[in-house]
């Protein structure tokens, strides 16, 4: 896109890091960036809570804290989580957004990118409703390009990954149904495709 003729239908993310098509549910789980470091990586996941069921409030619950444990036998292992991320995209494209995107989200434990290790430190998370075993839905995709889009523009972003790139031992998110190419497709129409560094091999997962 020439950026002399921005798109008037771009996303923004704000000045205190809240993007304006989001839904705000803050998290106290987030802390501040390391002193000097800035985000440059964007780290894609996938989650479902129950595992395999949609729609519900848990995956919002689990990062405000707030989840009842005892609402189903598999939430009992959560019990000592503390954990966030910057964005939820459900499975209809609403994006639910819990930490600014300044701050730290507590989303990628132990990782790994190049060499560089705590991505926490210099990523931003998106979380997409669904699993390693099914589809992610058009509108998810349509609202992740849309997202992208806004961070790098506001942060100039480097480099994207998924879970499984940056923990391989331990993840496998956003896993062998996440369409890289197809979301690498709608980036390069709408960022400079020579500054976003996307996952060698698109065409299969890297798990």
């Amino acid at each position: 896109m020439d950026a002399a003729f921005p798109d008037a239908g771009a996303w923004i993310i704000d000045g205190d890091g809240w993007c304006d098509h989001a839904r705000r549910e803050p998290s106290p789980n987030c802390d501040e960036r390391p002193e000097g470091v800035a985000a440059e990586l964007l780290v894609i996941h996938n989650i479902s809570l129950p595992p395999g069921e949609f729609g519900g409030p848990y995956i919002a619950d689990l990062f405000c804290n707030r989840l009842d444990f005892d609402a189903h036998p598999y939430f009992d292992q959560l019990r000592p989580l503390r954990v966030s991320a910057h964005f939820l995209v459900r499975r209809d494209g609403e994006v639910v957004q819990f930490v600014p995107a300044h701050r730290r989200a507590w989303h990628a434990g132990v990782s790994s990118f190049e060499g560089r290790e705590r991505c926490n430190d210099f990523s931003i998370g998106i979380e997409l409703e669904g699993t390693d075993f099914e589809p992610f839905t058009e509108p998810q995709y349509a609202t992740l390009a849309k997202l992208s889009q806004a961070l790098v523009t506001r942060y100039g972003l480097t480099a994207v990954a998924g879970h499984e790139h940056i923990a391989p031992v331990r993840k496998t998110d956003p896993g062998p149904f996440f369409d890289w190419d197809g979301y690498h497709n709608k980036m390069v129409k709408i960022v400079n495709a020579a500054q976003l560094r996307f996952p060698l091999g698109l065409h299969k997962s890297q798990a």
